[in-house]
Order: C-alpha cells, then structure tokens, then sequence
C-alpha cells in the first residue's frame, strides 16, 4: 500500500469484506490496483471470541486462494470437508456424499474471522490496494473517462471500474437504480459455535425439519484439543427472539434434541447471533463504469453454503474479463468488457440462486406424507453412484463454465 491515497486507480472497490477483498488480492495477482472503501475497521470484524462463524470453501473457491498464494496459510487453519450426511429429521433414508478416493475433499471449513485475517493481512502487503478502512462513501461519480467516490473526509478517489461489494443493502446498487427481485422466508439463521464430546470426523451435517434446516459445520479442535463444530439453525422468524433469549444450557438442551446424539454431550456454546432469511437477485449485474459482485447482486438461502463461493465465482469470472479487455487495449471501466461479464455471471449466478430457492421450499414442506417422499427421493439418489457424483461436483463448484482461477 505505497501508492497516495488520492492516486488514479483500476479498480474503485466500495465494501471490503470477504468478496471484496479477495476481488482486490485476485485483481493485483493479474496487475490491476485497487483502491478498497470499507466503512468498518478491521480490527473490529477480527475481534477474539468464538462465535460460530464460519464459512464453507468449496473446492474451486479454493483453486481461487491458492492461485493468489493464500492456500498455504490457510491451509492449516481449516477443517477439510471428508463428507456431507443429509438427513430428514434424522429418519432413515439418509444421503452421505463421499469423494473418490482418488478425489479432493468436498470442501474446507474456516472460521470467518480467520478468512479475514488472511485477507487483510495479504492486502496490507500488496503495494496494488490502497485499502481505506473506517471510511464512508459521501458521492460516487460515474462519467464518460472515469469514476470516482468522495469520501466524508473530503478525500477524492478515482479509478476507471466501480465495483459494488457492500453485501444485500448495497447503496451504490441502489442508487445506480438497479431493480432487485427479492422476498423473505420469514425465518432466522441462529449461528453458534459448539463444544462438543464426540469428534466430528470431519463430516458436515444438513438434517431438514420442517421450520428449516439445522446445519452442523466442521472446525478444527481448539487449542485444548475439543471439538468444535459451526451450527446454523434455521428457526421461525416468530420464534427466533425466544431462542436467542435461552440460557445456555436451556439452547444447548433444544440444540442436542435436534442432532439425535450423534456428537455426544454438547459441553458449550459460542456467542450466538442471528440474521434473517431472504432472496435477492438483481435485474443486471453491471451499469455504466459499474459491476456488481457477491451479496450486492445477489443473495441465497445458506441451506447449501454457496453464498460466499458464489461470489467468489464473480471475482474470478471478473477478473479474467478484465484481463481479455486488457490483451484487446480496453480499459477497465469499458462497456464491452461489462457486458461480457454481465453475460457471463448473471445466468449462472440466477440458476444457482432458483435451485437453492427450490431446495429450501421443497425441504419446509410439513407433514408425514412430505418427509416420506423427501426420504425416498434421497433414497433414490444414494443408490445412483452419477446421480450423487453430479451433488458432489455442484457442491465443489466444478461444474459449468468456471474462470480460470477457479480452476485446478
């Protein structure tokens, strides 16, 4: 980070989290500079204290870190995914996806505040990112040779592409008049981080009740060598406060009722926290001298943990359409170039947003009669060795037509 803050840059990235930070890193790896707004601190989004937090890596998503020599520092702060178990209910008539043994595992668990940690730390060292943290956006310019974003301190940015990575509220989409389609589920992800009796075997749980799904993530053990594991429970919006309300030895007595004992005694609980639940897709991803990454454009049910790497497909797919505008003599900002990526991200992005739309809608069907079909569907594909292989390449993020950096 050597260049003046008011220097011309590439890239005008608006919202520094975890996609935009790694749109920044990926940018830099290729020779494009950045300057990244963020109006948090860091300091505060990598705070102590185990919160539950965390995040699903698929594997192309980690062909994407490795590419821009993170993988090696992350590499043993992960759990690796070996399987995921999907169950109704706990009832017979499970699925359990396993790799080859020839093939990767299906993905790799890390604490969110791990990932940020990493990413911060790379961008500090990378003299392509000016990163301006604890800063807010007071106008943003988008005109026929440039962009530019004016600061609250009166400071001028400018560069040739803005980018929206704000997550769902984004006000740059906003205001460029971007129409969202988007509704609510009515329900809340609680997220808590449990200590638990039995290992975990590096096995990720998805057991579908009918007020939604109750997902058990794997962690490494902590420094005391207990296990760990991320839960993301889905409840009833109306019942979320009553839940967030318990003690904790009242959660963890309704938490162990829903996992059937299969982690043994649950010792303890994180720091919960909660968001609601909703849908969002944007009608276009891009605008004049505007492109829209990650939550900005679009935002999912976390019933398949795709929403991160979702929006690490938009930073790769970007990227390399930056690069084939460079190789023609197209600046960044240049209409061509948004086009290709528009064409390229807004399908895919819109498929993987109604499959997992459908998912969920499928699964919260109550009654008997609903669960029994769902089980003997997921009968169906346990029997059918292609049928699971397409799960598993869905779920690792190597189907369809990837970038270059998110493959091996």
């Amino acid at each position: 980070m050597n260049a003046s803050d008011g220097e011309t840059r590439d890239l005008l990235i608006i919202g520094g989290g975890l996609v935009g930070m790694t749109l920044a890193l990926a940018a830099a790896s290729r020779g494009f500079s950045s300057h990244v707004i963020d109006r948090a601190q860091p300091e505060d989004l990598t705070a102590e204290g185990f919160d539950g937090r965390a995040t699903a890596i698929s594997t192309a998503s980690w062909n994407l870190f490795s590419k821009i020599g993170l993988a090696d520092t992350l590499e043993p702060l992960g759990s690796p995914i070996d399987s995921i178990a999907v169950s109704d209910q706990m009832k017979p008539g499970r699925i359990d996806f396993q790799p080859e043994a020839h093939e990767s595992s299906l993905g790799r668990m890390f604490a969110n505040r791990t990932l940020r940690l990493t990413l911060f730390d790379a961008a500090r060292k990378e003299p392509l990112i000016t990163w301006h943290s604890g800063a807010e956006v007071a106008e943003r310019t988008r005109g026929e040779f440039g962009c530019s974003a004016r600061l609250a301190s009166g400071e001028m940015l400018r560069g040739s592409l803005m980018i929206a990575a704000e997550g769902r509220g984004s006000p740059t989409r906003d205001e460029a008049g971007i129409s969202v389609a988007k509704w609510q589920y009515d329900h809340r992800a609680i997220i808590a981080g449990l200590i638990h009796e039995k290992p975990h075997g590096n096995v990720a749980w998805e057991i579908f009740y009918p007020d939604g799904p109750f997902a058990l993530l794997p962690l490494l053990d902590d420094e005391q060598g207990r296990h760990r594991s991320a839960l993301v429970w889905t409840v009833d919006e109306a019942d979320a406060p009553g839940m967030l309300a318990l003690g904790d030895r009242a959660f963890l007595t309704e938490a162990a009722r829903k996992m059937g004992g299969i982690f043994g005694t649950i010792s303890e609980v994180g720091t919960r926290s909660s968001y609601p639940l909703g849908f969002h897709h944007t009608a276009r991803i891009t605008d004049h001298r505007l492109a829209l990454i990650g939550d900005s454009a679009h935002g999912i049910h976390p019933i398949a943990g795709q929403g991160l790497n979702l929006g690490l497909r938009d930073v790769g797919a970007l990227v390399e359409v930056l690069e084939e505008g460079r190789r023609l003599g197209l600046e960044p900002g240049d209409a061509q170039m948004l086009e290709r990526y528009e064409n390229w991200r807004g399908l895919d992005a819109f498929t993987v947003a109604l499959a997992t739309d459908g998912l969920t809608r499928l699964f919260g069907v109550p009654g008997k009669a609903a669960s029994a079909i769902r089980r003997l569907g997921m009968a169906g594909v346990q029997r059918v060795p292609a049928l699971k292989s397409w799960f598993m390449d869905e779920a690792r993020g190597i189907t369809g037509d990837r970038p270059t950096l998110l493959k091996a």
